[in-house]
């Protein structure tokens, strides 16, 4: 397989999965994290590697280095794997997805701006996503009516904060997630709920046009619901870990176990909360993205460009939020005809946010 974001939570994880299936690791890329990789490299042996900076790459252990985004999309392109499994992080990651479904490759998909932003030029038949929410959905759905899909969220850092308090968060703040440890990125989305939005956004694009939603359960068990038309619901329960998709994505046999079974009677109880607009203000224009997922590409512009400007203390972290519905509203009427309209949106959108503040 080709690695995308193999120093990341994903991909490490990946790379367990991997190892126990007996899957050869072709390609690995990653960021900055050079230490991890080259202990990656000593085990799994991979034929090449890509780094994001040219000053790191003599530091890694290989014969056979590139570097940037251009050396991504190139190995893509070389490799003899049919499965990139991309876990990427933000508008980075779209590029290698549309190289790999252009090269003829299943897709095993961590990167949600790919479809967050690109959604409608995606062949999702080549799409295996890897978060949690959609393989619990892909798991559960049956050839019965369905009324609504529902995925969970965990809240994030500020699910139990004074909501006044959230006006002088810190980015140190943001990254006490109440359930487990991420990425910077993914965490303030987490915190945002912005992480959620784009989780319904991927599952219209996945599943097709319905009714989606979220709500958040506290403990992280149950990682999505179906409503079906006669009734009835059904939940997909597990231990929070990625390993599960990731294995699917690997191997779809699957006849083994990976994770243990949640033990109810050691749970006790789950605690589910509605997701409140004063908390997250962001779920104000849920509705409206997913009845025109188009817009997708001036959310996710708008939402990195906001986390920048956060990062470096330019704005508070509520700012964040109303930072994307001001240019979710500006962009009403975005129109992409071909791919690289996608790419010209996100940049007019990011210089857009630039000069709003």
């Amino acid at each position: 397989m080709v690695l995308l974001g193999s120093t990341g939570s994903i991909g490490v994880n990946a790379l367990l999965v991997a190892k126990r299936f007996g899957i050869a690791v072709e390609v690995l890329v990653c960021g900055k994290n050079i230490q991890l990789l080259n202990v990656q490299i000593k085990e799994h042996q991979p034929k090449v590697v890509v780094v994001a900076h040219k000053e790191d790459v003599h530091k890694v252990n290989h014969s056979r280095v590139y570097y940037g985004e251009d050396a991504i999309l190139h190995v893509i392109e070389e490799a003899n794997s049919k499965l990139v499994v991309n876990a990427l992080v933000g508008f980075l990651g779209l590029r290698p997805t549309l190289k790999a479904i252009e090269c003829d490759k299943k897709v095993a998909l961590a990167n949600k701006e790919s479809l967050v932003a690109c959604g409608s030029f995606i062949d999702i038949s080549k799409i295996q996503p890897i978060d949690s929410e959609h393989f619990g959905l892909w798991y559960l759905l049956q050839e019965r009516p369905v009324s609504k899909m529902i995925i969970t969220a965990s809240g994030g850092a500020f699910r139990d904060w004074d909501i006044k308090k959230l006006y002088t968060a810190t980015l140190s703040d943001t990254q006490k997630h109440p359930n487990w440890s991420m990425g910077q990125k993914i965490t303030i989305d987490s915190a945002t709920m912005v992480n959620k939005m784009f989780e319904l956004l991927e599952a219209r694009w996945l599943f097709g046009e319905g009714e989606y939603d979220a709500i958040i359960e506290t403990q992280s068990l149950i990682h999505a619901m179906i409503d079906f038309k006669d009734g009835s619901t059904t939940a997909h329960f597990a231990n929070a870990s990625m390993q599960l998709p990731i294995a699917y994505a690997l191997d779809e046999k699957m006849d083994e176990a990976i994770l243990p079974h949640v033990d109810l009677l050691q749970v006790g109880s789950l605690e589910f909360k509605k997701i409140e607009k004063e908390r997250y203000p962001i779920w104000e224009i849920k509705d409206e993205l997913l009845k025109n997922p188009q817009k997708g590409v001036v959310v996710n512009a708008a939402n990195e460009a906001a986390i920048e400007m956060f990062i470096a203390k330019k704005i508070g972290f509520m700012d964040i939020s109303t930072t994307i519905i001001k240019a979710f509203e500006k962009f009403s009427d975005v129109s992409s005809l071909h791919v690289n309209d996608i790419f010209a949106i996100d940049k007019e959108v990011r210089k857009f946010v630039g000069k709003s503040k």
